[in-house]
């Protein structure tokens, strides 16, 4: 099998997903176009060499519709000759999509190829796709479904995790994301975004918050209690019945801030590298994904990383950080206590509680900056993982040349 190596990898920042945010007037395509632009201009390899992309897109609908990554490929000058595809595995389809260009490599069928995503939350707003399994009652008759607010709020209960820890990590995550945009840790991957003149519009995350404190997130109401009301919690006590109720922890300022942005990630063999005269930052040393129980749909990290480590003969003591993403606090939360891993190992410079969780983005926004601390500490390997609603996971490990 042949090796898989990142030669570059960067994101758009990341714009608030409101219509006040800074992104809200650039298009999906647009946003994406801009990251792919950004990767040739960076790395001036030949379009011609790229067999094949692929985007993550979690709401695939209207400006996001239509094979949107072909749209952004051409609108980028990459020509007529590239083939490209979107993939939707809901948060973790960024990562997915650089895997599967990864996984042609390794397999001898291609020799370079882009993985990334967008998602323009301001302008397709989640949930707008729809899908039976929100909708139609008799979809899930044979099996549990429930939001994911309410399941995070499930796990926090299961785990005996307290409102007080949840807003400690969130405020720790909101800490650790200003002191690292304060610092430039994010400059080596982030481009600015431009608008249809050429100005910039964005250079930095937005949605960062660093005055948060834990008195300010105390004061917030707890998110998901009205949806537990309306029959989740009867359904959650049901499944768990040692259960006496489920405690509402995740508020607002411990869920995921709702965002603009794009990423892409160059993945190519050792003979493009030697054709290009790239070198490469770091090999991917294997990847996995999951499926689980749709009720706990936010736990999957655990599991899937049990399962990549096994296929990779590694143990989570030789993994030296770790990006889980922070779709709630809960989740990386439980991942520390499963593996018996410090904080100081694990989203050392924040996450998606404060930098804003673009869904088909995400993935390959955490391999970048997982690679780029990599690199700034001179520490060896990474792993980074994402849960997926309707109980998926996936994980990838990568290894710095």
């Amino acid at each position: 099998m042949n090796d898989a190596y990142i030669y570059d990898a960067l994101r758009t920042p990341r714009g608030k997903g409101r219509s006040s945010g800074a992104l809200h007037a650039i298009t999906p395509v647009s946003l994406a176009a801009q990251a792919l632009s950004a990767l040739r201009e960076r790395n001036g390899f030949d379009p011609a060499l790229i067999d094949d992309v692929g985007m993550g897109v979690v709401m695939p609908i209207g400006e996001q519709g239509s094979d949107l990554p072909r749209t952004a490929v051409l609108a980028a000058g990459y020509g007529d000759t590239v083939p490209v595809y979107q993939v939707n595995r809901y948060c973790v389809s960024a990562l997915d999509a650089v895997n599967q260009v990864a996984g042609t490599i390794m397999a001898g069928q291609t020799d370079a190829a882009i993985g990334g995503g967008v998602e323009s939350m301001s302008r397709v707003a989640i949930g707008s796709d729809g899908g039976a399994i929100y909708v139609e009652p008799a979809v899930t008759r044979n099996f549990i479904y429930m939001p994911n607010g309410v399941a995070a709020d499930l796990i926090a209960t299961r785990e005996g995790l307290t409102r007080a820890q949840v807003d400690a990590y969130s405020a720790e995550s909101q800490r650790r994301a200003a002191h690292a945009r304060a610092q430039g840790y994010f400059k080596p991957s982030i481009i600015p975004v431009r608008n249809v003149n050429g100005e910039i519009v964005l250079e930095d995350d937005e949605a960062i918050r660093p005055g948060t404190t834990l008195e300010g997130l105390a004061g917030l109401a707890p998110a998901f209690a009205g949806i537990g009301e309306q029959g989740f919690d009867a359904v959650a006590l049901q499944s768990y019945p040692a259960l006496e109720r489920i405690r509402h922890v995740h508020t607002s300022g411990s869920s995921s801030a709702i965002v603009d942005g794009a990423a892409a990630v160059l993945v190519g063999s050792k003979s493009f590298g030697e054709r290009t005269g790239l070198k490469p930052r770091a090999r991917i040393r294997g990847y996995a994904s999951i499926g689980s129980e749709p009720n706990l749909n936010l736990g999957g990290p655990v599991p899937v990383t049990h399962k990549l480590l096994a296929r990779t003969g590694l143990s989570i003591s030789d993994i030296d950080l770790f990006e889980v993403n922070e779709a709630f606090a809960v989740v990386p939360m439980q991942y520390m206590r499963a593996f018996g891993i410090l904080s100081d190992r694990l989203n050392v410079n924040g996450g998606a509680i404060a930098m804003g969780h673009p869904l088909g983005a995400t993935g390959a926004m955490l391999l970048g900056t997982l690679l780029d601390e990599l690199e700034r500490r001179d520490l060896r390997r990474g792993l980074v993982t994402l849960c997926a609603a309707a109980g998926q996971a996936t994980a990838t490990i990568i290894e710095r040349i």
